[in-house]
């Protein structure tokens, strides 16, 4: 960790400007629970109108210290929060934590009160952290910089799980949901508007703690993706998960983000991507992040997806075996010497094939449990088990089968996680740290994002060569004309339609008569980028003449709209089996996004499309490819050939080397349709458009 927050997480020494005797107010509940919990460094309580704050001498002022503190809690309000940053900036103080709010999240002149204070600590070496946070908690080594109420309700204990959070409300409640499903937390730290130190620079910090063994994260915006990158690419180096919540999915969301912190929202479908790209798990909320933590915290890193179910009942396994598809997870296909070893050991009428049924012969005999799962471990085909028991009581060995289940979790390190809606059947099992959840669905939603998180995770790392940009066409305008656009695409070896661009009526017809029957006349201006809005396409053209007339219209089209006249284009019309979208933006959080999706004319309202971040293969375009809706239509359907995947995956690539390489002088690439044939007829861009940066 850098030394900065260093002294934030690790300090020898804090002051509490704003100190209360009053446990119950924000003022007295840091140093109540630094004593409490064992922090073992120095406490100063400032508080001029007070000799003694809870045992401890008083000062009247930051100046009274007998030294320089590593770490200041700011806990008055308003310009005195202000002075007080000021002042610890002026005398070395490393970090300072700013509890007070009525900055950032307030508008737009306290959002320039908290950036000028921001600047000010900067430029004299300090770290802040907030305004308008929840504070600092590192139960390792008892510094406890804030002053949620949670760690009343909820004792804190310390573990291997840290929450870094934009919000200290819900960086509360994680550690309150963790804790009561009796899992240790180390690190609860939350960032409030994040004027300097960011969620990024805290889940660097804490990523190497070494007693971390899970990091999850609550924001609203990513203000450092670098860091963030950076840690995540870490974790991924010393096996850590990282499982986030970004909220603001919703434009509503992100207004609200706005609201709270004075964050402005990243798009979400880059955001999702950002994700997937440095093998962060997304989930919806903290409940969905404690539910899963301690599968997590097994260390369970599944080589596969492949699921087995196991139940005393043979509808649960009908159940099981539904839930399974609904969370893609295949049932294991048990090999034929294995389901004889199940069979040798389970009454006649039990089912031996996945799934399971051991049925009621359980209540007879507790030790079926025992006998299968080990028989069941050695199958290669087996990457997880799900044992559901929907009922058991009076004369179930409960005990035996946890037991049981426990020993197999020990010595074959593989997944199991058990559905047990009855607490006194649930109890054994989770004595016995076994995954244990009410319900099929979260048990094995659980499995599935373990899963998906370990092959995201084991996700190699993609790079792209360095590549030197042809220089882009001259002009001043926002927008490259549609054959400038289709040329630039050309030299980066992307098919694009037989056209030609012509300067008169003689040009077009003997551009018609090249091309043959039948063509496509539009008019070519970088003042026009959307032609067809205004009457500049014409489809089907079928005759010289039409071409010839059709260009004197659209010429003096352009001239009509006060648009510069490049030309008109006549290009060969196509048939393929699908039109796709291709698109491209410089991001202004993320970088270089590539889009690809459902092409044609409806493509904003059907938005049915994926989003990548570079650098990328064709695999990884595939992948995005079968999230689709449209995804069935790539293998061919109703008697249709599968259509050519690879080459629309190449066209893919090409536009984000692209615009990669532009290195910001591109700020988009608009390619639309590409026509896409059946596999081996390739795929050819019929229109683009690339706007400047």
């Amino acid at each position: 960790m850098s030394d900065l927050l260093e002294s934030a997480l690790n300090p020898q020494s804090v002051a509490v400007i704003g100190a209360s005797e009053n446990i119950h107010k924000i003022g007295g509940r840091p140093i109540y629970y630094m004593q409490r919990h064992g922090f073992r460094g120095r406490i100063y309580p400032i508080n001029p109108a007070r000799q003694e704050v809870q045992g401890l001498r008083s000062y009247e002022s930051l100046a009274a210290l007998p030294e320089v503190p590593d770490l200041a809690l700011v806990i008055v309000g308003g310009d005195k929060a202000v002075a007080a940053v000021d002042e610890c900036a002026a005398r070395g103080v490393k970090s300072a934590v700013v509890i007070a709010s009525g900055f950032g999240e307030a508008g737009a002149q306290g959002r320039a009160v908290q950036q000028a204070m921001a600047d000010r600590a900067r430029a004299a070496g300090m770290r802040l952290y907030g305004p308008n946070t929840q504070g600092l908690a590192n139960f390792g080594n008892g510094a406890i910089a804030g002053f949620s109420t949670m760690f009343v309700e909820v004792p804190p204990a310390d573990g291997p799980i840290g929450i870094v959070s934009q919000s200290g409300g819900m960086s509360a409640m994680a550690y309150g949901l963790l804790r009561g499903r009796g899992l240790g937390v180390r690190h609860v730290h939350a960032t409030g508007n994040e004027a300097d130190v960011t969620v990024s620079d805290l889940a660097w910090a804490v990523a190497h703690d070494p007693e971390v063994k899970l990091l999850l994260l609550y924001l609203e915006t990513i203000a450092n993706p670098g860091m963030l990158a950076r840690t995540a690419a870490y974790a991924r180096e010393r096996d850590l998960p990282i499982v986030a919540v970004k909220a603001g999915r919703s434009e509503s969301g992100q207004k609200a983000a706005s609201s709270h912190t004075g964050s402005l929202a990243n798009e979400d479908r880059a955001v999702d991507a950002f994700f997937k790209h440095h093998g962060i798990w997304r989930v919806r909320d903290p409940h969905a992040q404690a539910l899963a933590a301690e599968a997590y915290l097994k260390g369970w890193r599944p080589e596969g997806r492949r699921l087995v179910v196991i139940s005393n009942s043979g509808a649960s396994c009908v159940m099981g075996a539904d839930a399974s598809e609904e969370f893609g997870l295949p049932l294991a296909e048990l090999s034929p010497r294995t389901r004889q070893d199940v069979a040798d050991r389970l009454p006649g009428f039990a089912t031996a094939s996945n799934p399971i049924d051991i049925t009621a012969a359980l209540l007879s005999n507790s030790g079926l449990f025992g006998d299968v799962l080990p028989a069941v471990a050695q199958d290669p085909a087996a990457d997880l088990f799900f044992i559901n028991i929907p009922v058991a009581g009076a004369g179930y060995d409960v005990e035996a089968f946890a037991a049981d289940t426990a020993r197999f979790e020990a010595s074959t390190g593989k997944p199991v996680v058990v559905a047990a809606w009855q607490a006194s059947v649930a109890a054994p099992f989770k004595a016995r740290g076994i995954p244990t959840y009410g319900n099929e669905s979260e048990a094995l939603g659980v499995l599935a994002q373990l899963a998906s998180h370990t092959a995201l995770m084991r996700r190699p790392q993609r790079a792209w060569p360095a590549e030197a940009l042809p220089p882009l066409p001259a002009g001043k305008g926002r927008f490259m004309n549609e054959a400038e656009s289709l040329a630039l695409l050309a030299a980066r070896d992307i098919p694009v339609v037989v056209h030609r661009l012509c300067r008169s009526a003689r040009q077009a017809r003997d551009a018609w008569t090249a091309m043959g029957v039948p063509a496509v006349v539009k008019a070519c201006s970088g003042d026009v980028p959307h032609k067809s809005e205004h009457g500049l396409v014409a489809l089907h053209v079928r005759s010289a003449d039409d071409a010839a007339a059709l260009f004197e219209k659209q010429w003096t089209r352009l001239a009509e709209l006060g648009a510069s006249q490049d030309g008109v284009i006549v290009a060969a019309m196509h048939r393929g089996r699908h039109e796709f979208m291709v698109g491209a933006r410089q991001d202004p959080v993320f970088g270089p996004v590539v889009v690809v999706g459902d092409g044609g004319k409806y493509v904003e309202a059907l938005q049915d499309v994926a989003v990548l971040l570079p650098p990328f293969d064709s695999a990884d375009v595939g992948a995005a490819l079968r999230t689709l809706r449209i995804a069935p239509l790539l293998e061919g359907v109703r008697g249709e050939p599968p259509l050519d995947v690879a080459a629309l995956c190449a066209v893919v690539v090409a536009v984000g080397r692209l615009i990669a390489a532009a290195s910001g002088r591109i700020a988009s690439i608009d390619v639309n349709p590409v026509l896409v044939g059946a596999r081996g007829e390739g795929a050819m861009v019929l229109d683009a458009l690339v706007e400047r940066a």
